[in-house]
């Protein structure tokens, strides 16, 4: 950062750190013990999509290699749009196997940065479950390295009373983001 960025409050951006990923499994224990709720083995990666030949093979190479593992059962792999124009990448895992779906949602992030379309990734997800069945996800922001909970309910609302326990529950497994303004709704995200 130069002379004239700090003086003009300008700052550098957080460099994505994918790693933050293999923290989850960790995040969903203490999820579970504290206030119930328990992986559904889905999760996703969202990025912009960009119309081109090299974007549409870097997404053919992710879903080959996701779908390539052995251990993988049922759905394969999917790819989808949501209502604001958004791609998803869903891949399903058995809820017990959440360390091999954070390695995929790694394994993604890491494909399409690698491959120089890391300004298109987004974010990426995992989705919990209570006993309730309210639903819950883990969100991490792929440009900022930080988590938040989203915690949706029927309408378009949100339950802020739940994000903010899961806040606080699983502050000393993630990096959470502190900008509240940046914990945005994913209201269409598929796996939620």
């Amino acid at each position: 950062m130069g002379f004239l960025d700090s003086l003009l409050g300008r700052s550098k951006p957080v460099k994505p750190d994918l790693d933050q990923l293999f923290g989850l499994p960790s995040a969903a224990i203490t999820l579970q013990a504290a206030i119930g709720f328990t992986p559904t083995g889905a999760g996703s990666v969202c990025f912009a999509s960009i119309e081109g030949g090299a974007f549409a093979q870097v997404q053919q190479e992710a879903r080959a290699l996701l779908d390539a593992d052995s251990e993988r059962t049922g759905v394969p792999v999917e790819f989808g749009r949501d209502d604001y124009g958004y791609s998803w990448l869903l891949s399903r895992r058995d809820p017990d196997s959440l360390p091999a779906l954070a390695g995929d949602l790694h394994a993604v992030n890491t494909a399409l940065q690698d491959s120089g379309f890391g300004p298109q990734l987004l974010c990426s997800l995992v989705s919990f479950r209570d006993a309730e069945l309210r639903p819950m996800a883990m969100v991490y922001l792929y440009k900022r390295g930080t988590f938040y909970p989203f915690a949706p309910l029927p309408g378009e609302k949100r339950d802020n009373p739940l994000e903010f326990q899961v806040k606080a529950a699983v502050k000393d497994d993630l990096r959470i983001e502190q900008d509240l303004s940046r914990w945005f709704p994913l209201w269409s995200a598929p796996g939620l």
